[in-house]
């Protein structure tokens, strides 16, 4: 397995960018993860908080899933929607948990995932959970 991340864009609706990468899965990948979401975000306003939760569930991919032993890589995909919103996620190769997001207790980064992102969720991936939130831009926030 190659030391950097395969970089494939995905296709680009009119408005709005997307874009996947692949990593192996090491616990240092998950710095090469955040680096390359934070370029990819660098004019969104919620880009911190995303970047943050990236990493957060990168490590979690590393540390409790298949995608941590050798061989095994994780998913990190981001799209910035119309209006400047974020939605992004990652996928790992498995584990024995059952996606259950709500039962995440401070200080993890579930927990965190629940509290910054405006929805987030996991679905079953082709081996393992995909584990996604989006986050809206400030206008997208306010309310009309």
């Amino acid at each position: 397995m190659c030391d950097h991340a395969i970089v494939r864009p995905l296709a680009v609706a009119s408005l709005t960018r997307s874009c996947e990468w692949a990593f192996p899965g090491r616990r240092e990948q998950v710095r090469e993860a955040r680096a390359l979401l934070a370029a990819f975000l660098a004019d969104c306003s919620a880009a911190d908080d995303a970047v943050l939760l990236v990493s957060e569930l990168a490590a979690n991919a590393c540390a409790h899933t298949a995608s941590g032993h050798p061989g095994g890589t994780f998913t990190v995909r981001a799209e910035i929607c119309p209006g400047g919103g974020i939605h992004a996620e990652i996928e790992d190769q498995g584990s024995g948990w059952d996606g259950d997001i709500a039962v995440a207790e401070s200080p993890h980064g579930l927990y965190l995932l629940r509290e910054l992102s405006d929805d987030c969720g996991t679905r079953p991936g082709e081996d393992g959970w995909i584990t996604w939130f989006t986050m809206l831009s400030p206008q997208q926030a306010t309310p009309s």
